[in-house]
């Protein structure tokens, strides 16, 4: 049987199963054995009965000695209990609500049973509702289980048979990674790895299987992004012949830019004269002046005769955007409109009308402008601000409101190099890596809710002195049985306790209008303490604001945390954040520990996933690319950096002179998962 043949055809299936398993995306006999477990069972070792502890789960082989014994202890719970001994010692075995498990033994005779010790309320150790089988016909006993991530209508059992004759019935598969490659890195043959990462015969081998699998899917990944980036590349791309342009724009600005700021524009300016469609990502830390960079890019685009687009993932980020590059550009004639979901009516039909005539030279807006009624005139360039907000999708509709035009790609989150070249690996990238000259790194504290009358003193103290400040909050409002603060309390409290202060309150709930409205008043100055949830995670630059307070820290991710803090030090006082949380325990400590000691966003990247854990941080469906079946871009980094090595070997030999590779790769490209 192929890899290709449907599962319905394998013996047991059918229609009806074959239904189930297409829930979880399994529709041949190959996406069955590329169905990896979440785990394993050591089902291998026999333990006497007499060596059994409470807590540990145990194999044993025990004889019947009496059948189950049924009992109701009340309506609708019946236990099912029987005895089982081997030479050291008797144990009972109970089962809840299987009024048919008598039928499944005979008394004296010899069975595996699986499961947990525990202690019963007689004091008697026993085991509760075991995997069991007859002696001598093991299939689920006496080895190394596969546990699979299962989905309604499919139990282990179930899969685990079917795992069992896909196995069988592929028969000798076909090896596809090159012999070379798997001797240079060690990497275990495809048949020897199947089967070991299904049913191995111990865990040494599950864990050569393993890394066979990973350093498969991380390869066949990057070949397949570097494939999509040489598509990329050879799309025809508008030609702006006036790079030098630029200079006219940066010796009008009121700094100096950093040497890396430089470095980004020329990269940005050579893809732009290239004659191929750029699609570059600019990564910088909180405050690296990517803003700068995009500035500098718009009106390159302007003055070659072509409009720009910038897109921002919220409307108070799109405002500010906005009104950056109106002051940006307030000695030229450059014309920048706005365009968002909250606009009135005659607000939108005016912009609409100054953006398809060309009246509009930049438009700066939200989601709004890939929506199917805003026609450019002559889109020549794109940025797409805080990248990972938004789809590869919905950068995919922005690019195609022009003719191939140039697109940038902003992203404030920091992450380590090896990583970013999976997670943006169809781009080409650029860091900027140097924080203005000048800028004093935020001061960081992490205290206890007893210090919280003092935070909110010194906080009151510097405003008093003329700064400003901002406390964040986990939550809009009170929730039932919650010890977390809101926003919308606090607020009221600290406007209470400071009546000199005039205290703000902004959160994602609130109307766009009242938003920009408290942004306004926070921007001028007549709100001194704002109150706020994560809103304000990106794009707020209040330069006068110094401090900023975090109740319940515990509950944010380190990135997140930077993010919040990077709201701060935006002028040139000391800045202060200062972490209050009363949890204990250790992570969260050596967590608040990495906030107080660093300011490097990508240190502060790497230690957030060693803490939290993989989870979803990369959001890889915002990325585009496809759930990662058995690697994990954080712990195996070992392995990633192996496959980037032999990646780069293949693609410079040609991937064309490894067919078997190149067919798999363009088979993923071609999935929906990685969008064009």
């Amino acid at each position: 049987m192929s890899l290709d043949s449907p599962i319905r055809y394998l013996k047991g299936v059918g229609e009806k199963r074959a239904a189930e398993f297409a829930k979880k995306n399994i529709y041949t006999v190959g996406d069955l054995l590329y169905f990896f477990p979440r785990s394993h069972e050591d089902r291998s070792k026999i333990k006497p009965i007499a060596e059994c502890i409470e807590g540990e789960t145990v194999c044993i082989k025990a004889k019947v000695y009496n059948l189950p014994i049924d009992r109701y202890v009340r309506r609708n719970m019946l236990i099912s209990s029987m005895q089982v001994f081997d030479d050291s010692g008797m144990i009972n075995l109970v089962w809840y609500n299987n009024k048919y498990v008598k039928n499944n033994f005979k008394e004296g005779e010899e069975y595996i049973f699986f499961g947990k010790i525990t202690r019963g309320k007689q004091g008697r150790v026993q085991i509760t509702a075991p995997v069991y089988e007859k002696a001598g016909n093991e299939r689920f006993t006496g080895k190394i289980i596969p546990l699979y991530p299962l989905t309604h209508g499919l139990s282990q059992k179930v899969v685990q048979s079917t795992m069992e004759l896909a196995l069988k019935d592929a028969g000798e598969l076909e090896e596809y990674i090159p012999e070379e490659i798997r001797n240079k890195y060690k990497i275990a043959e495809i048949n020897f790895s199947m089967h070991n990462i299904h049913f191995p015969s111990d865990f040494e081998s599950y864990n050569i299987a393993r890394e066979r699998f990973v350093f498969e899917e991380l390869l066949i990944l990057q070949l397949a992004l570097n494939e999509r980036k040489d598509k990329n590349k050879s799309n025809t791309g508008l030609i702006f012949d006036d790079v030098k342009c630029i200079r006219e724009f940066t010796d009008t600005l009121p700094f100096e830019l950093t040497g890396a700021q430089k470095r980004t524009i020329n990269e940005i300016c050579r893809d732009c004269r290239s004659g191929k469609q750029m699609n570059r990502l600019v990564q910088g830390d909180v405050g690296s002046g990517k803003t700068a960079v995009a500035s500098s890019a718009i009106y390159m685009t302007v003055k070659n005769g072509y409009q720009a687009a910038m897109m921002a993932p919220t409307e108070i980020l799109a405002r500010q955007h906005y009104d950056s590059l109106n002051d940006m550009f307030k000695d030229t004639n450059i014309n920048v409109i706005l365009l968002t979901g909250s606009m009135k009516a005659k607000e939108k039909r005016e912009a609409l009308s100054d953006i398809v005539s060309g009246k509009a030279d930049v438009v700066v807006g939200t989601h709004a402008l890939i929506q199917d009624n805003v026609e450019f005139s002559d889109l020549g360039f794109v940025v797409a601000d805080e990248q990972h907000r938004f789809g590869v999708e919905q950068r995919a509709k922005l690019l195609a409101k022009g003719k191939c035009p140039h697109m940038l790609i902003m992203s404030a989150t920091p992450i380590p190099r090896t990583l970013a070249l999976i997670l943006y690996g169809d781009l080409d990238i650029s860091i900027i890596d140097e924080l203005p000259p000048g800028r004093k790194p935020v001061k960081t504290y992490s205290v206890t809710a007893e210090m919280r009358k003092r935070v909110y003193n010194f906080l009151a103290k510097n405003i008093r002195n003329g700064m400003q400040a901002y406390v964040v909050c986990p939550l809009v409002a009170e929730t039932e049985n919650s010890d977390l603060k809101n926003a919308e309390d606090l607020a009221e409290k600290l406007a209470v306790s400071y009546p000199d202060i005039k205290v703000g309150l902004m959160h994602g709930k609130m109307k766009p209008a009242d938003k920009d409205s408290v942004m306004d008043g926070f921007s001028s100055g007549q709100i001194q303490l704002l109150v706020a949830t994560t809103v304000i995670e990106v794009g707020v630059n209040v330069p006068n604001a110094n401090i900023m307070a975090i109740e319940n820290a515990e509950r944010f991710g380190l990135s997140q945390l930077h993010q919040l803090r990077g709201r701060v030090g935006r002028g040139g006082s000391q800045a202060y954040c200062i972490l209050i949380t009363d949890s204990d325990n250790e992570i969260t400590k050596k967590r608040m520990e990495t906030m107080c000691i660093s300011n490097d966003g990508f240190y502060i990247s790497e230690q957030d996933l060693k803490l939290r854990g993989p989870g979803d941080f990369f959001g890889t469906r915002q990325h585009g690319l496809p759930e990662m079946k058995i690697a994990n871009l954080f712990e195996d980094r070992n392995i990633l950096k192996l496959s980037q090595q032999a990646a780069k070997s293949i693609i410079e030999k040609g991937i064309e002179n490894y067919p078997e590779l190149k067919k798999r790769c363009d088979a993923l490209i071609s999935t929906e998962i990685i969008m064009n």
